[in-house]
């Protein structure tokens, strides 16, 4: 089954991680959600932001 990793330096989606693992952020099961992987890594630091705030 194919991965997709969010490559951080190049801003590409790579297939089963063919760069340096400190570049890359997933795995993902779609290219899809590899595409929107600074979204959700965005919003899962606002909300442990907030739950810092409680």
């Amino acid at each position: 089954m194919t991965e997709y990793w969010y490559n951080v330096k190049t801003h590409e989606i790579e297939e089963d991680a063919m760069s340096d693992w400190t570049q890359l952020i997933g795995p993902y099961k779609t290219r899809e959600e590899a595409e929107h992987a600074l979204e959700k890594v965005q919003q899962r630091n606002e909300a442990w932001d907030a739950q810092d705030d409680d």
